[in-house]
């Protein structure tokens, strides 16, 4: 075994141990809206569900180099407000475009062909073209040296015409095809998915057998 003291690394080195081996991990592509009005959009795979009850997720965003905070974070501490929207293979490109450094008086949505709409309880836009998007109030927040970690409580979730049967409240799997970030510069799909048997059994290579959830 390759034995690591975490105690005696830098940031730098734990950051690329971690994010490389704690994958694949779901990508929170987040809109918010700044001071002056101007919608923001930013992609984060520091970013998972917490809990239903209440239902929040949790979002993670470091500090620039230089110690500012990124326009998400500085608006989500400002308003309290933000959409997370899951990507899919459809609008990967466009979401990685999204990390471009942009002037402040420039929107992401603008700049990589995003069409925004209304939200329903919150001031932020969502994202016509994401799958899924959740509207989120500030829940609770971490401050740690190197970040903000938000936790948000989702106030209305907006999905894809199809994608969910809410008599049921299944989701059609077999449809919902988002990506995740691996290490590095790397992305993967979720379409290579098996399913294993509850008891003894043979674990299952077949997307079908996992439709729905």
């Amino acid at each position: 075994m390759t034995e690591v003291d975490f105690e005696l690394l830098g940031a730098y080195e734990r950051y690329k141990l971690m994010a490389s081996l704690i994958v694949p991990r779901p990508i929170a592509l987040v809109t918010t809206l700044g001071v002056n009005g101007i919608a923001n959009a930013a992609p984060f795979s520091m970013f998972n569900m917490v809990g239903e009850d209440p239902p929040i997720l949790m979002l993670s965003i470091n500090r620039l180099s230089d110690g500012r905070l990124k326009d998400t974070a500085a608006n989500i501490l400002a308003s309290g407000e933000f959409v997370v929207h899951m990507t899919d293979e459809a609008m990967a490109q466009q979401m990685h475009a999204c990390g471009e450094a942009l002037p402040s008086d420039v929107s992401e949505l603008t700049h990589v062909g995003f069409t925004s709409t209304p939200s329903h309880t919150i001031t932020p836009p969502r994202i016509v073209q994401a799958p899924v998007a959740f509207e989120c109030v500030l829940h609770e927040k971490m401050e740690t040296e190197s970040r903000y970690v938000f936790i948000g409580r989702v106030k209305w979730m907006a999905a894809r015409e199809g994608l969910i049967d809410t008599q049921a409240w299944r989701v059609n799997l077999r449809d919902y095809h988002p990506v995740a970030r691996f290490g590095a510069s790397f992305y993967t799909t979720s379409r290579d998915r098996f399913a294993i048997e509850d008891g003894p059994g043979e674990v299952t290579q077949d997307s079908n057998s996992i439709d729905q959830l």
